[in-house]
């Protein structure tokens, strides 16, 4: 089972749209993290997460079958290839997860929606962040939805 977290790094003063954080892919077969790499792959989360979430709404809806991800402001990106078994998520050549359409959305959303709780909840509300989270996590819950209704892995 895929899990995906989000997280933002300490002691970095008010909150902004800007904050940097790390991402993580933690599944079956291995593990991509943003955090502890020498040279540093932290990203600018609150703008990161968007674009993970819209990369990944064109595999979901049937857009594409291959996607890739690189945060905003850093080098750590993951892969994702979707065939006849469902997705596969890759770091590099390896591969961190195998997962049905329906699983690899629900370990994202869950992420997606523990964050808007916690991290994404002290920026403060005039931040264009906030709103392109809001919209694409929106976008996300709707393919979702839409992928409910159909029966490919």
């Amino acid at each position: 089972m895929l899990t995906v977290t989000f997280s933002v790094r300490p002691e970095q003063g008010e909150p902004s749209g800007f904050d940097l954080g790390d991402m993580a892919f933690v599944g079956d077969l291995g593990e991509a993290s943003s955090a502890g790499h020498s040279p540093d792959q932290g990203m600018m989360i609150h703008l990161s997460v968007p674009l993970l979430l819209d990369t990944l709404t064109e595999m979901l809806d049937g857009r594409r079958t291959a996607v890739g991800f690189t945060g905003v402001d850093t080098s750590f990106s993951i892969r994702f290839r979707r065939n006849t078994a469902g997705i596969s998520v890759f770091a590099g050549p390896k591969v961190v997860a195998r997962e049905s359409r329906g699983e690899l959305a629900r370990a994202v959303l869950r992420a997606t929606e523990q964050y808007e709780r916690s991290a994404l909840s002290v920026v403060p509300t005039h931040e264009a962040a906030r709103a392109d989270y809001s919209a694409a996590a929106n976008k996300f819950r709707t393919a979702i939805q839409a992928l409910r209704q159909d029966p490919k892995p």
